[in-house]
């Protein structure tokens, strides 16, 4: 009997042994983390939980320009067009898909690099800018004004009155803001082109944002305030950051005595061509 009731002690000690072990085996299931199990190497590995990240905001489109006016200091022979702007450390020749069948076309590097954030954003609004005349030097601005002296206007006898037919819309090489790199001319040469249709949106366009990226028309219709000058050219346009210190230069330092080796160059002490058309734009672009 006696072994009997040892052999029952011995039974339940077992017994409650093991209930306890699983017991605690359950509680440590209940606070194992919610993973999946994968398997690595044989051996057990709890994936991490999914992380549904949000996708990056594309960053906005950089339309930063830097304007600050530039104290560039430039040569009288560069004021005048005489130096080679295709060698020029300061230019860049242009893309062909801002410019046109005219040819290659060079301009200083800032207003390039300007003009291209116009033409994003002009192209974002169903604008189109084509550069169909950029940088001139003396050579190529004493072939264009030649040619006229001597064909076109020859018939004018008076050679003060031939001077200022020419000078209507082409300038006398050695004052052409073309020399600088800062200017340019946009789509087409004639102002009834902006007057209507899709070059009136170019124009309406340009006047309501050019200046955001620098840029001003400086021959505008004359009036009281520019009496003098080029007539109003709705398709030119100047890099006034840099043209505004180069005008002033110019005005410094460029005498009428510079203003030589073209047909017809006597007229320009008559006509004051330094102050009446280098001088005479829109105020507007005087300053920056």
């Amino acid at each position: 009997m006696k072994h009997i009731n040892l052999l029952i002690l011995l039974i339940s000690f077992l017994w409650l042994g093991s209930c306890a072990e699983k017991n605690e085996s359950d509680r440590e299931q209940k606070t194992l983390p919610v993973h999946t199990a994968t398997e690595q190497n044989g051996e057990n590995r709890y994936a991490e939980p999914e992380i549904h990240k949000v996708p990056d905001t594309p960053s906005p489109k950089d339309t930063s320009i830097n304007l600050t006016p530039a104290a560039v200091k430039v040569s009288k022979a560069y004021l005048i067009g005489k130096f080679n702007y295709e060698t020029h450390p300061d230019f860049i020749k242009i893309e062909k898909i801002h410019t046109n069948k005219y040819g290659e076309a060079y301009l200083r590097k800032e207003a390039y690099e300007a003009f291209k954030k116009m033409y994003e954003a002009a192209s974002e609004d169903g604008i189109k800018l084509t550069i169909v005349s950029a940088t001139r030097d003396f050579d190529r601005q004493k072939e264009i004004w030649n040619r006229k002296w001597n064909g076109k206007y020859s018939h004018i006898q008076i050679p003060e009155k031939r001077a200022e037919a020419i000078l209507e819309y082409s300038a006398m090489p050695c004052i052409s803001r073309h020399h600088w790199g800062t200017d340019m001319d946009l789509n087409e040469l004639t102002n009834t082109h902006f007057e209507n249709g899709e070059g009136k949106k170019v124009y309406e366009w340009l006047t309501l944002h050019a200046h955001k990226y620098g840029f001003c028309q400086p021959y505008t219709p004359k009036n009281n305030e520019r009496p003098h000058g080029y007539n109003e050219e709705k398709w030119h346009w100047s890099f006034l950051p840099l043209a505004v210190s180069f005008l002033k230069q110019y005005q410094e330092t460029v005498s009428l005595n510079d203003v030589s080796g073209f047909d017809g160059a006597e007229v320009k002490t008559t006509l004051n061509v330094i102050e009446h058309y280098v001088g005479g734009i829109n105020k507007d672009c005087k300053e920056y």
